[in-house]
């Protein structure tokens, strides 16, 4: 098993939830590398992974999707330059403690994480990915498992199913659909979650559907007919949302099955960089467990 971080959606919430008074000796904002070093330390004691590796986005505005559409994340306003330069550390403290960290301008944590889970996968290692964004579960295939890590339980694949209404296979269909406003992706208007799951469960897939429109008339679904109809006049904004939705798993990585090895902490860096950010005996009682968990 290989454990894939999502580290963006733990460091904001490390930045939003602790307090900002935390700062290290240059008077720079710490709570972000504080919680996430909090999160991925537990991790790592808890699931003592042989395999890990932590993915962090680069830009919220150069990835090859806002090539593609320009609007896409647009948005979003960008981090405010402490939150940034908190990122920079979190990437610090992942060499540190032993972990692959890795980033990209081309493409986001999503496509890290998915270009290592099917590489591994093409090795018989399965992955549990950690993550608070459902996007992600769109690459759970049997074996491998979606953790929101401190929120929720872990869940496995049929598990997907139950707690987000769409099977993993059929997710990024699903968000062509709908839409994410989160990523500022308009999908088909008039088709919500509800109407897009019945959908996904009918039909294979996005083809699938637009390949056999009339069947939906015989959908137990209201105003089926008027769903017919938007996915017919909206057939290019579904495409063009599914290749923005469908998390690319072919991105150029230099990462072997021991790259991802987690390797024993540098304790004098992991300490020095502990001290220059004032964390307190916590860390450092968890940093010396973690020097001594067995690799294997």
């Amino acid at each position: 098993m290989i454990y894939l971080v999502d580290a963006s959606v733990y460091v904001f919430r490390a930045w939003y939830s602790l307090p900002p008074e935390m700062v290290d000796r240059d008077g720079n904002a710490a709570n972000a590398v504080f919680g996430f070093a909090r999160m991925l330390g537990d991790l790592i004691e808890r699931a003592r992974p042989r395999h890990i590796a932590v993915a962090f986005d680069q830009s919220l505005t150069r990835s090859f999707r806002s090539r593609i559409y320009p609007p896409y994340k647009a948005n979003r306003e960008p981090p405010p330059p402490p939150l940034t330069l908190q990122m920079e550390r979190c990437r610090e403290l992942c060499e540190h403690l032993g972990v692959a960290a890795f980033t990209s301008d081309e493409f986001e944590a999503d496509d890290i994480i998915g270009t290592l889970a099917s590489a591994m996968r093409s090795r018989g290692v399965r992955s549990t990915i950690i993550t608070r964004d459902k996007d992600l579960s769109q690459l759970i295939r049997n074996g491998d498992v979606y953790w929101d890590y401190g929120s929720r339980d872990p869940l496995g694949y049929f598990e997907v199913e139950r707690r987000f209404g769409v099977s993993p296979e059929r997710f990024a269909d699903y968000l062509a659909l709908t839409g994410d406003a989160v990523d500022n992706i308009p999908g088909v208007p008039g088709i919500g979650p509800k109407t897009a799951a019945v959908l996904m469960k009918a039909f294979a897939s996005l083809d699938d559907l637009y390949g056999n429109l009339e069947r939906i008339v015989r959908l137990k679904l209201r105003g089926a007919d008027t769903v017919r109809v938007r996915l017919h006049e909206h057939r290019e904004a579904a495409y063009l949302a599914r290749r923005l939705t469908t998390i690319d798993c072919n991105a150029p990585l230099d990462a072997d099955e021991g790259t991802l090895r987690r390797r024993l902490p540098d304790l004098d860096a992991l300490m020095s960089f502990y001290d220059h950010h004032g964390f307190g005996p916590v860390l450092r009682q968890q940093g010396r467990r973690l020097a001594s968990l067995p690799l294997d």
